[in-house]
């Protein structure tokens, strides 16, 4: 599996910005938040949008923090302190319950028996290097953000907090943004769901490689 988004990172830092109201959408969607673009793109703006929930409206103004944040600190390192500072971002306000801290007790996975271990913090600092020595910025982004759901590192909000992990290595790479298109949202939680079980990457991961990168191909010489 080749990168294939070869972008500067001032290209990469426009793409997002560009579409990041789309990413924030397709994110709240993979967490079952049911929302749709327009209403997304309301809530972004700050506007009143009746038939959200309080609780959604605010997960969603989260993600758009976490969005700057990530944005505001593409030269920090990605450990295991960015990862628990993401999350605390995601569930601020209330809306994840010990939001930033990992979690001390068993959680159960919707979809699955498979139980994930208890996070403990000198694992978790030694999985995350050797996932960053494992291959091109967009493979170690894709493990990385798998490796983080099914880790369960946090009391809620993994995916969210994989995916913005992952394409803080994706934008400070030029490599492109991962988003899970809403009509493959499916097909993604059945493969997620398997890889749980098995902790085989290679379906899943090529999977993400083939559907769920976004970018431009700039072409300089125009």
């Amino acid at each position: 599996m080749e990168d294939r988004f070869n972008m500067t990172v001032e290209q990469n830092i426009f793409l997002a910005k560009r579409n990041v109201v789309d990413y924030i959408w397709k994110s709240a969607n993979l967490e079952g938040i049911a929302v749709t673009f327009p209403e997304t793109n309301a809530i972004f703006e700050g506007a009143a949008c009746p038939g959200i929930s309080v609780e959604d409206t605010i997960k969603i103004n989260n993600l758009k923090r976490a969005w700057a944040f990530l944005l505001d600190t593409l030269d920090r390192p990605l450990d295991f302190e960015y990862l628990c500072r993401l999350n605390m971002i995601i569930g601020g306000d209330g809306s994840i319950y010990g939001a930033g801290r990992p979690r001390t007790y068993d959680v159960r996975i919707t979809g699955t028996k498979w139980q994930p271990q208890i996070p403990i913090e000198y694992d978790i600092r030694n999985e995350m290097a050797d996932i960053f020595l494992s291959g091109s910025p967009a493979k170690q982004a894709v493990r990385l953000m798998l490796w983080c759901m099914r880790r369960q590192i946090f009391v809620d909000g993994n995916k969210r907090t994989a995916a913005l992990a992952a394409n803080k290595v994706m934008i400070a790479n030029g490599c492109g943004i991962i988003s899970i298109p809403n009509e493959l949202i499916k097909q993604f939680g059945e493969l997620l769901i398997a890889y749980y079980e098995t902790g085989a990457l290679p379906q899943l991961e090529t999977f993400i490689f083939e559907n769920c990168i976004d970018g431009i191909a700039f072409d300089e010489n125009k």
